[in-house]
């Protein structure tokens, strides 16, 4: 491998994968002292709830010695690269609970590649779905690890299949599990055929630490004459046919050489390689093992490090400056076209430069490193822990970061490097690594962090950098709630504050306060999601405070448009005089309601929360002309960005709360303009000024509106139930007329599940190469799956639309009808009116008679 030693790599799981961790640090996962789950409700419950961030090297370091990987006397290495040679990796743990979907999208956003631990039991699981094509959506390369073969019923030739039919990919299998017993007694998994190095790996009989392993040979006398060489042989030559059909390389090797078996593994790798790195092939190597008998963990680690890319080979970040879109590394060169952002440049006519602008190209040089914060935890003993991900340059110990979110300057005192449940400080980040930055106290999940020589330590880098943003870690929205009460007065203070260390560590919790009952609410993704939050507000952060039951989230939208509405405010803000104002009409908000390319050269529109906010300023009469003297005209503290975000602020905050119910706004488009000349009040007007004139309009021209009516708008769920054909009619039944759902479909269990699918071409099961499993008959593939056809016990799959608050505390009851064996995952469509008899309903529930 053409890499440089310690090369650092990002890595990271769509599940649990704590085990690695064993081999490389010498740490027991078993006895609930797991470093990733680390908070006491985790241990508690068995469950991850947050994710965590550790670094490891594999080949494990010299100095630790004391947990290299061992093989028993006169076996061959089972390591592929050299021991001199060691790779770093960046292990993400993340949940598999759909409440903290979160944990996973964040984690996603900042990896080069990921493991899929599968249960070799369960097989593919809706979860597994959602989760899978969450990582698609960011192109990552993937190996799939089939888990918990040790236990009875594990079927690894089935999860196989169900890889190609249920995630729509051809499962490249690198290894086959070796069983040993059977006819008369109990089947064992005691290790793995390599299909790669034409070799096999046995672990001891009694569970041990995994460290000791014996390779064999394929032409070894004590397996030669076994079903498992042959089986070995016949997974060879189909993983050497699926990779000629997409790699040219390989084909031209195997004309060479003309044998299947006698293709290197070298080549093979390779050729792994660049399927795996090209996406297009749909190409997904697959291995097996049992991380709680610690078996097929080495050749695993093994994989990750000769497979998954390193962070050059990665995708060029997303990274945005004002409007204008790009790549970094089209930053970092000067590519991107940077006189079309509304930036601290003053942006003229399209392909128009200003003095300014020709001047922004130079400060790029001085770019030091661009980082990204994707999360953050509160620890007793060192305070706040950022965990970011630096994508270029380096970031030193003492150096100045500037966050472009929020506009402040804060000091990288400490460099930390996460080791297990150890932290190490070190000089530096480099681009590819994920690091701890503690201390830090204003950053956040999703902020853009850059260190740029010669910054102005209060107003940060020049323009455009100082609106530098990488692609943001979208934050899902809360569709849960409760309310919390602190005990006593006295308590209060302390109540918000660990609310705030809550939500600053879980950006998808939010909290929002009710202004007329003054209940102070809190907002998260599911029920359970809300519990695990309640529990560590008051038994982890020792809030004195009580929490209410959990409600769902409801939204208030407009039915008739109001006339404009003009705001002028005029009074002190914070001590300073403030002076501004702007007008506001709002209206119900349609699809396709703006043309983006109809905005002027000053507008500006963004959607969030479901509502779509326009700013719009009078520009110069001719702007090939009066560009100048118009630029020149502003405050020298505003600049054209700087007024849109103040505006779209001080509007957004008026949408947080309805009219008539109190509840969000929804489906609103509020139209603001701003006439420079005679709404901006020189040194007068500032941010505040100019967000609390867009809070006041917005609120009145919102009251005008809702004088005509308003709905009440309930989130609908796209609900995907697995269950077996015994319970198909009643769970059917219950979501349709229990729930007031509506079914969509009833499919079987491999069959295509979700319309994000339907642009993937179904792959043909009769070329999926999958090895018998060991209760598995001789009836042919065809025969099998006529037979499921038949079989009451096979896996259905409901699609389904169902109000989100029929769905609380649906999973036991889902349980409860189906023996056990249903499972379901829903994810948010969209805020729909509620009406008729459930409407009156509502309304009584809510006003209280």
């Amino acid at each position: 491998m053409k890499t440089p030693k310690h090369r650092s790599r990002v890595r990271g799981t769509l599940a649990s994968l704590p085990t690695l961790m064993q081999l490389s640090s010498g740490i027991d996962v078993d006895d609930g002292s797991t470093v990733t789950d680390f908070l006491p409700a985790e241990r508690k419950r068995g469950v991850t709830i947050q994710s965590a961030a550790i670094t490891f090297h594999w080949p494990p370091l010299p100095e630790k010695s004391h947990v290299q990987p061992a093989t028993q006397k006169g076996s061959k290495p089972l390591l592929t690269p050299s021991p001199s040679r060691h790779y770093t990796i960046n292990l993400i743990d993340t949940p598999g609970h759909a409440d903290f979907t979160f944990e996973v999208v964040r984690s996603l956003r900042i990896l080069d590649g990921a493991v899929c631990i599968l249960d070799g039991v369960a097989g593919v699981e809706a979860q597994t779905e959602k989760v899978w094509y969450q990582a698609a959506k960011y192109k990552i390369p993937k190996l799939i690890y089939v888990n918990k073969l040790d236990r009875d019923g594990a079927a690894f030739g089935r999860t196989v299949r169900e890889v190609a039919s249920r995630l729509f990919v051809w499962p490249a299998v690198c290894q086959i599990p070796w069983f040993v017993g059977g006819i008369g007694g109990k089947v064992r998994f005691c290790g793995v055929g390599d299909i790669v190095h034409l070799r096999a790996y046995r672990w001891p009989e009694v569970k041990a630490d995994g460290k000791q392993v014996e390779t064999i040979p394929i032409d070894d006398p004590q397996i030669a004459d076994t079903p498992l060489v042959d089986e070995m042989k016949k997974a060879r030559i189909a993983l050497v046919e699926l990779l000629t059909n997409h790699d040219e390389v390989l084909v031209e090797k195997f004309f060479e050489l003309g044998e299947h078996l006698d293709i290197p593994a070298d080549d093979i790798i390779a050729s792994l390689r660049r399927c795996i790195l090209n996406q297009e092939t749909r190409l997904v190597p697959i291995y097996a093992g049992a991380s709680f008998a610690n078996i097929g963990v080495q050749p695993l680690l093994d994989a990750i490090v000769q497979l998954l890319p390193n962070p050059k080979e990665a995708p060029d970040p997303e990274v945005s400056v004002g409007r204008t879109v790009g790549t970094l590394t089209q930053l970092l060169h000067g590519n991107l076209q940077l006189q079309e952002t509304l930036s601290e440049s003053h942006q003229g006519p399209k392909g128009k430069k200003t003095s300014r602008e020709r001047r922004s190209l130079a400060v790029i040089s001085n770019l030091e490193a661009c980082a990204l914060a994707f999360k953050v935890v509160h620890d007793q003993r060192r305070g706040a822990l950022v965990y970011v991900r630096v994508y270029s340059g380096s970031i030193r110990r003492g150096a100045s970061l500037y966050n472009t979110n929020l506009q402040v300057t804060e000091p990288a005192q400490r460099l930390l490097r996460m080791y297990a449940s150890d932290s190490v400080d070190i000089p530096s980040l480099d681009a590819g690594q994920i690091g701890v930055i503690p201390g830090l106290k204003h950053a956040r999940t999703g902020d853009t962090l850059i260190s740029y020589i010669g910054a102005n330590p209060k107003t940060g880098p020049p323009a455009p950098l100082n609106s530098l943003q990488l692609r943001p870690i979208e934050v899902p929205p809360a569709v849960f709630f409760s309310n919390i009460e602190s005990n006593s007065l006295a308590a209060e203070k302390g109540v918000k504050s660990a609310i705030s260390l809550l939500i600053r560590e879980d950006p998808s919790l939010q909290v929002s306060e009710d202004e007329e009952s003054g209940q102070t609410l809190l907002s998260g993704m599911g029920d359970f999601h809300l519990e695990i939050a309640a529990d560590r507000l008051i038994n982890d952060l020792k809030a004195k405070a009580t929490v209410g039951k959990i409600e769902v989230a409801y939204r208030e939208a407009l039915l008739h448009p109001s006339l404009p509405e003009k705001a002028l405010v005029d009074r002190e803000i914070a001590g300073k005089k403030a002076k501004a104002g702007c007008t506001v009409s709002v209206s119900p908000l349609e699809d396709g309601d703006i043309d983006e390319d109809s905005l002027g050269d000053f507008d500006s529109t963004i959607s969030e929360h479901g509502n779509q906010i326009t700013v719009s300023m009078s520009g110069p009469k001719d702007p090939s002309r009066d560009l100048d003297a118009w630029i020149g005209s502003l405050p020298s503290h505003l600049s054209v960005q700087n007024i849109h975000v103040a505006l779209r602020n001080g509007a957004m905050a008026a949408l947080g709360r309805g009219v008539q119910y109190s509840f969000p706004f929804t489906n609103v488009h509020a139209s603001i303009h701003i006439d420079p000349r005679t709404e901006i009040f020189g040194s007068d007007t500032s941010i505040p000024a100019l967000a609390s004139a867009a809070h006041e309009a917005t609120k009145a021209a919102l009251r005008k509106a809702a004088q005509g009516g308003s709905a009440i708008m309930e989130l609908v769920m796209n609900v995907t139930v697995n269950t077996d054909d015994a319970s198909l009619g009643a769970v059917s039944n219950d979501l349709s007329s229990n729930r007031g759902g509506h079914v969509i479909s009833l499919e079987d269990g491999d069959a295509t599940t979700s319309k994000v699918r339907e642009d993937l071409p179904i792959i043909d099961l009769r070329k999926v190469y999958a090895p018998r499993d060991p209760f598995e008959s001789e009836l042919s593939l065809a025969d099998q799956e006529q037979t499921m056809t038949n079989n009451s016990n096979r896996q259905r799959t409901i699609q389904a639309r169902v109000p989100l608050k029929e769905m609380m505390g649906y999973l036991k009851h889902l349980r409860s009808i189906t023996n056990g064996r249903g499972s379901f995952v829903m994810s948010a469509d969209r805020f729909e009116r509620v009406v008729g008899q459930r409407e009156k309903s509502l309304q009584k529930e809510l006003r209280g008679y």
